[in-house]
């Protein structure tokens, strides 16, 4: 985002939004070019908008790798503190316990999935998507599995446990995080204020774009569900005795 600010010029950093940023109507091109032309019809030459909204539908190409460069982008630096605070709270102990590869794979798979989400509810939409809040909110839904294990973070027992072992911790079964009242708390406030922030951004001020609620709500649901795909094999990060299962 720095770079943009401070590196690009306006006309190249339009293109950047342009060729990068997340925009659903291009798919949508791909197999009713009709209804984009409807959706174009709408906006006003008046005011700027239709300009607008055809510059990021451009000549209608779907560029496929959008869905995982728009976590690369940001609106503005509020937006990338945001992000920076949250990702710093949670995508840490997620990252400590996949480790760098998976936790980067696991990145990118739940922006792709906060991009579909953003995509199954908004397929006319000309709006450009940007942001990592996908992803960060993946790093929310994974981070529910385990810091509120007993001997976890949040789980309450920690003030014995300050060391690796409690980012290590066998991850809650899916069926029983849902049994925790923390965890229901946790992911009922989380929805409430992702719908806050999503349908009250503009008239507070609180970014100067719309908030994607809806591609927070796909990355946090896919870093819940997926968890375990990224998730390595637990052993004690303190046992230095054989894996006896692998010896077996």
């Amino acid at each position: 985002h720095a770079a943009r600010v401070y590196l690009l010029s306006e006309p190249v950093d339009d293109r950047m939004l342009g060729l990068f940023a997340f925009v659903p109507g291009r798919i949508t091109f791909q197999f009713d070019p009709g209804g984009m032309a409807e959706v174009l019809a709408k906006f006003r030459s008046s005011d700027g908008s239709l300009q607008v909204a055809q510059f990021f539908l451009g000549g209608g190409e779907p560029q496929p790798w959008s869905v995982l460069t728009y976590g690369f982008l940001h609106a503005d630096w509020m937006h990338v503190a945001v992000n920076s605070v949250w990702l710093a709270a949670f995508g840490a102990p997620v990252a400590r316990r996949f480790g760098v590869v998976r936790f980067l794979l696991f990145f990118a798979v739940t922006a792709v999935a906060g991009a579909a989400m953003h995509y199954a509810t908004h397929a006319y939409d000309l709006m450009p998507v940007v942001g990592a809040s996908a992803s960060v909110s993946g790093a929310m839904g994974a981070a529910v599995r385990f810091v509120f294990h007993p001997d976890a973070p949040l789980g309450g027992g920690f003030a014995n446990r300050q060391d690796e072992r409690a980012y290590r911790l066998p991850p809650i079964a899916l069926l029983q995080v849902w049994r925790d009242r923390r965890v229901v708390l946790f992911v009922g406030v989380w929805f409430v204020v992702n719908l806050v922030f999503g349908l009250a951004s503009g008239p507070l001020h609180i970014t100067d774009g719309d908030v994607a609620w809806e591609a927070h709500v796909g990355g946090f649901l896919a870093g819940m569900l997926l968890f375990g795909l990224f998730d390595p094999p637990y052993r004690d990060p303190y046992d230095d005795r054989p894996d006896e299962r692998a010896a077996a």
